[in-house]
């Protein structure tokens, strides 16, 4: 039945000051929020446009043909405090076309006018059907359409008619939805991996929500519904608080509100908030995964049954009887005991009797890896409510399984989380409860501590051929971070944790403490190869006593490429790489039974640097040398070389052509100068002025021959080895380098004062807002050398940070025997051998008032 727009009743005041002031009513209620507040507005809002409608009806002088629909978010009734309003004008076409732009108007102009966002659009049913085959968007909208006010049989037909165009359409239009999904997850990234997450783009998200309600209104496939609609409301929520605390219809996340949208929430903190966050975007993400993967099966399906059936009627070019086809979509390919292929899924075997066979969940996860095949959801689902628990310690055969699954590769990843969907991981481990899901607040981490422990594992399994035991390698790289669930250094949580679940899966006792030590010790290596002076004795002794014997030192030299290469692109380099192979040999070496003095002397000086060093003697200033470096080098490898700002070939000198093969990923510059006073924070001033950003540095002094000096005395000369790369355009000229550095050294370059203008102009500007930075902390390495003392400076890296440490050491009368700097991601690690005006090691009040100043002046950059 047609229903008059005169018969339409007006619940609230149609004006924008009633509307305004109910919903700021509602938004502001305590005791309504979620579901029942979203729907509760979106009620109002209906009420408020259908009386518009009906006003602008009157006005206009159409009684009947036009309704008014809400599709998308809107249609669905679920209306955030700040969400745009979707809404179609929909009309029969009998209406004059001026009394139609004036009904409009009517409509739309209060809404602008009380700010809020609005999508609208005005067509007869026949142009929506148009419009939203031309536009897949369109079509997603109005698969949501609702009525609000007007001709309800006008709506109630176009209903009809999308979903039966939807359903019709769907072979077609489906892969072209998942192809827009998947270029939306290149974009925004997967939402429960995300520091900063799109509540609504990114994968997983409310957007794959949407989709999956659309793969459903196909009747070609549904979602996994366990979890589903809990995990959508969750972000919903989340969005909403989001919405309230910042007063803007945004969708991503900022650090800066997480902390407020967890207390909306009422929920402890922001790593809450988060960890809430994750688990629904990955019930999500699985949901979405395991429902694409159904309907590529069923269109797979119907296409392979139409040429079989044109077949069995007689069609030209099919077939007249055999097996293929869809027919073939039956067949089951044993893989396991209990465990077989159907339809590119891994199914349990008809026989398969989970009751009475414990390992069967992990026979099947790791068949499934090593095949690189998804685990079936109706079997996980079946292992989950079925399957035996297995005894405690595991028996050998699961033991070997876990391994097998850990050492497929990148196939683990998708097996894991199929297990994980169901809760089956937790019960094989329950430690891992504690990870799940845990987010990490590092910019060099990409992942959640779950996954990437996960990922450690896919790394370390194509080491595996590297190592004696690569079972005893994947296991610890499944565990190096398992103390991140609990409080205080992971580490040491970390070997108790490991003790436990090695013991329960079935290691002897040897192994165990093997495994343990791997996960106490897994950041010592890079750790001690980038922060510490290698030919220092004790340096090497440490490693060696800690390591314990050549197999671990083995295994834990690919636990640390495997860790660094899972964590990000900011991990793990060339470089890294061939300073912790450095390291190994010389540990190798003393675990071997040479004595650690026999690698300590100075680093073989190269032919280069010693022309520098004496160069710099000869002429009583700095001189300069720039190497292209790339990912393929490491350092003192062969490179490209600069002079001037030119690309030349270290072996020709002359200007060459454009460099080929790996792209370069910062430069290697050499400095060598007669050793003086404050070399190190003057060089640092030089390069943050030329806005190079220091990667790594190395300071260390050269003994040059005595014959060189008249006077018979040894000429000393500091070399200082730098990884830079620009801030902003290209490499500066070395000769400006020079130029600038030689003016600093003889004070006729103010760096302190040039610093300031510059930090003084950025000030002028506003920032955009981020995470407040941790406070600097400088700290005395107790026991790390021999021969010096070393200082640990912890801090967020910025321009200029390195001469403000130098300054501070230097204003504390301590002399720099060596540094090593290394940069992660936003945070500076560097450490300091320096030694009193005798050359010994301070003592340890000496020591930590050191420290004190320099922390005091990182506080305060003012001060020095």
């Amino acid at each position: 039945m047609t229903e008059s727009l005169e018969t339409t009743t007006d619940t609230t005041d149609s004006g924008p000051g009633g509307y305004a002031a109910a919903r700021l009513r509602l938004l502001q209620e305590g005791s309504r929020s979620g579901p029942p507040r979203r729907s509760a507005l979106a009620e109002l809002t209906d009420q408020w446009l259908a009386a518009l409608l009906t006003g602008g009806a009157r006005t206009a002088g159409i009684d009947r043909g036009v309704a008014l629909v809400a599709v998308g978010g809107y249609g669905r009734g679920e209306l955030s405090p700040r969400s745009d309003l979707d809404v179609l004008l929909l009309h029969d076409g009998s209406a004059d076309r001026s009394a139609l732009a004036a009904l409009a108007d009517h409509v739309w102009y209060p809404v602008w006018d009380m700010g809020l966002a609005l999508d609208h659009s005005v067509r007869t049913p026949d142009e929506a059907r148009a419009t939203a085959a031309e536009d897949l968007k369109v079509q997603l909208g109005l698969l949501d359409s609702r009525h609000i006010a007007g001709d309800q049989a006008l709506t109630a037909d176009l209903r009809t008619t999308v979903l039966a165009d939807w359903r019709a359409q769907a072979p077609r239009r489906l892969p072209e939805l998942h192809e827009l999904c998947q270029e939306r997850a290149e974009r925004h990234g997967e939402l429960q991996f995300l520091l900063e997450p799109d509540l609504k783009e990114a994968r997983g998200g409310l957007r794959d929500a949407t989709a999956l309600r659309a793969i459903a209104a196909s009747w070609l496939a549904d979602a996994p519904r366990e979890g589903l609609d809990d995990a959508r409301r969750r972000l919903l929520d989340a969005r909403d608080a989001l919405h309230l605390s910042t007063g803007r219809a945004a969708d991503r996340l900022m650090l800066q509100e997480q902390d407020q949208v967890a207390a909306a929430l009422g929920l402890l903190d922001a790593d809450a908030l988060l960890r809430q966050i994750y688990e629904s975007a990955r019930i999500i993400s699985y949901a979405s995964d395991v429902t694409w993967r159904e309907v590529e099966r069923v269109l797979r399906a119907r296409s392979a049954a139409r040429p079989r059936l044109r077949g069995l009627l007689g069609g030209r070019g099919g077939r007249s009887g055999g097996r293929g086809g869809a027919a073939d979509a039956g067949e089951r390919s044993p893989l396991a005991e209990g465990v077989v292929e159907q339809d590119g899924e891994v199914v349990l075997a008809r026989t398969a009797r989970p009751d009475r066979d414990p390992v069967l969940t992990l026979r099947a996860a790791a068949a499934a890896a090593q095949a690189g095949l998804p685990l079936s959801p109706h079997a996980v689902r079946r292992l989950s409510t079925a399957a035996r628990p297995l005894p405690v310690p595991w028996p050998p055969e699961a033991r070997e399984q876990l391994i097998t699954l850990l050492g497929a590769g990148e196939s683990t990843v998708g097996v894991w989380e199929a297990l994980e969907a169901e809760g089956l991981i937790t019960r094989l481990l329950p430690d891992w409860e504690r990870v799940r899901c845990r987010p990490q607040r590092n910019a060099v981490h990409r992942w959640t501590v779950d996954r990437h422990l996960v990922e450690t594992a896919v790394r370390a399994s194509a080491l595996s051929r590297r190592v004696g035991r690569p079972d005893l390698l994947l296991v610890a790289a499944l565990l190096h971070d398992i103390g991140k669930g609990w409080p205080g250094d992971h580490s040491v949580a970390g070997e108790t944790i490991a003790r436990d679940v090695a013991a329960r899966i079935g290691f002897d006792r040897a192994d165990v403490a093997v495994l343990a030590t791997l996960v106490r010790h897994h950041l010592l290596l890079v750790e001690t190869a980038t922060r510490r002076d290698l030919d220092d004795p004790a340096t090497v002794r440490s490693v060696a006593e800690a390591v314990g014997g050549a197999t671990t030192l083995e295994l834990l030299h690919a636990l640390t490429e495997a860790d660094a290469l899972a964590t990000g692109p900011a991990a793990w380099s060339a470089w890294r790489g061939s300073l912790v192979a450095d390291l190994v040999k010389r540990v190798a070496a003393v675990l071997a039974g040479e004595p650690a003095d026999d690698w300590s002397t100075p680093q073989q000086t190269t032919a280069e640097q010693e022309r520098l060093a004496i160069e710099a003697w000869r002429t009583g200033g700095p001189v300069l040398a720039l190497h292209a470096r790339s990912e393929a080098l490491a350092p003192g490898e062969a490179g490209g070389l600069l002079t001037d700002g030119l690309l030349t070939t270290a072996a020709e000198g002359l200007p060459g052509d454009e460099a080929t093969g790996p792209e370069p990923i910062g430069v290697e510059l050499l400095i060598a100068v007669p050793d003086q006073p404050g070399v190190l924070h003057t060089a640092a001033g030089v390069l943050a002025l030329h806005r190079l950003t220091v990667r790594a540095a190395d300071l260390r002094a050269l003994e040059l021959p005595s014959e060189l000096d008249a006077a018979g005395a040894a000429a000393g000369v500091l070399l200082l080895s730098w990884r830079v790369a620009a801030e902003y355009g290209s490499l500066p000229q070395a000769a400006r380098l020079r130029n600038d550095l030689l003016r600093a050294l003889d004070g006729s370059l103010d760096i302190v004062a040039r610093l300031a203008e510059r930090e003084a102009a950025y000030r002028k500007y506003p920032r955009r807002r981020g995470a407040h930075a941790p406070p600097p902390r400088v700290t005395v390495a107790p026991g790390s050398s021999q021969l010096a003392t070393v200082i640990e400076v912890r801090a967020q890296d910025a321009p200029g940070l390195l001469h403000r440490i130098g300054r501070a050491l230097e204003h504390t009368g301590v002399a720099v025997r060596s540094a090593h700097v290394s940069t992660l991601g936003a945070n500076a690690v560097d450490a300091f051998y320096v030694t009193d005006n005798s050359g010994a090691p301070l003592k340890p009040m000496h020591a930590a008032e050191v420290a004190q100043k320099v922390e005091r002046a990182l506080t305060s950059p003012s001060d020095t």
